[in-house]
């Protein structure tokens, strides 16, 4: 605790010297390329071709990696696309300008640099510093380098820390925001309508869930944060809208774990003069398609298994599902009485309302679904 008060309390000084150096927190400097789009502009070029070439570039972002070697330095900076190196000298800054930077900069600053397109010895890519000027001090030191972050609390607790570290983190989240737009693409392509439906409802439906409850002050009545848009959604259909779509989000005031958050994202869709084995073929096309189109294959490996998403996934009833994974007899699975020793047997406490398929529902829950693939 006292390294941490220590460092916190040197990048406090660092900050003041700064901000009185330079007036901080200037919103003038103007980037000309990416990570990413440099490395692809300059795959194929040579250090004698870039020397040739003297392209001149502004890259912004955070500094990930910083090695000061006495009148040189090399800082890696990582921004939304990537990561891009720095060559800065004192020949190429001058004295002050260096000096400067390397008393004050720290790793996790945001810093602008505006050079010449080089390349190392050893053939990295590097941005060669004519200018070089500090954005904006970060106070508390980023997680260790060399392993990321890695307590899975504070990963949760504290996203921004856990994208700024772990790149698959960053892959994860753009690859989400792909797939949500590739849905609307997909079922605009099949014509039908997004809408948006109301967040409060006057009545908690559509689900079976606890709601959250708040107060209108104007109206003066209880409203509940929606568990589902199944209701309004329904509705539109009624209205005469054959094919809807929602992508939105629900409220579910239970319990937490790393698969269940009481406020998530659901997709909900309806149409008109067809049955549930319509959607179901329709959803296995989705999948097919994000897969496709996000992944770049229509087979995907999770958990170590392999998932084939070319062909319609696999249907049974709860029942049969029972009976195939649960070494329940054909003859049982409909019996209620034999449900209740069962699940009985397995410190369930079986409430007197519950009918067969609620048992079923409860078995399936404890012994089947975790098995369930393809």
């Amino acid at each position: 605790m006292s390294d941490e008060r220590d460092i916190l309390s040197n990048r406090k000084i660092k900050m003041e010297a700064w901000k009185e150096a330079t007036g901080g927190y200037a919103n003038q400097f103007r980037r000309t390329g990416v990570a990413s789009e440099l490395h692809k502009r300059f795959v194929d070029l040579d250090k004698a071709a870039l020397q040739e070439s003297a392209s001149s570039v502004a890259v912004s972002g955070r500094v990930m990696l910083r090695r000061v070697m006495g009148k040189a330095s090399f800082i890696t900076l990582q921004d939304v696309s990537g990561q891009i190196q720095c060559y800065v000298s004192k020949n190429d800054l001058g004295e002050e300008a260096y000096d400067s930077f390397v008393d004050l900069s720290d790793i996790g600053d945001i810093v602008g640099v505006t050079g010449i397109m080089m390349r190392t010895n050893k053939g990295e890519l590097t941005v060669q510093a004519q200018s070089i000027e500090i954005l904006n001090k970060t106070l508390r030191p980023l997680p260790e380098k060399f392993h990321g972050l890695t307590d899975t609390e504070t990963r949760y607790r504290q996203r921004y820390l856990d994208l700024l570290t772990n790149e698959d983190v960053r892959a994860r989240f753009r690859q989400r925001s792909q797939i949500i737009q590739r849905i609307r693409d997909f079922f605009i392509a099949q014509d039908y309508l997004e809408v948006e439906t109301p967040m409060m409802h006057s009545i908690p439906g559509g689900a079976t869930a606890r709601p959250f409850i708040t107060h209108h002050n104007s109206m003066d009545m209880e409203l509940y944060l929606r568990v589902a848009p199944e209701l309004y959604l329904k509705r539109l259909v009624i209205g005469g809208y054959e094919r809807v779509f929602e992508i939105n989000r629900n409220f579910r005031n239970e319990g937490v774990s790393t698969r269940h958050n009481p406020e998530f994202t659901m997709l909900e869709f309806y149409q008109a003069y067809s049955e549930y084995t319509d959607l179901m073929a329709l959803t296995d096309e989705l999948l097919a398609v994000l897969c496709a189109d996000i992944v770049g294959s229509q087979k995907i490996v999770y958990q170590g298994l392999e998932l084939d998403f070319s062909k319609p996934t696999l249907r049974m009833t709860m029942a049969e599902s029972l009976v195939a994974m649960a070494q329940v007899d054909e003859s049982q699975v409909d019996d209620e009485a034999y449900l209740r020793t069962r699940l009985t047997g397995l410190n369930v406490q079986c409430e007197d309302l519950w009918g067969v398929g609620k048992l079923q529902m409860e078995l399936f829950e404890m012994q089947v679904e975790a098995r369930l693939a393809q």
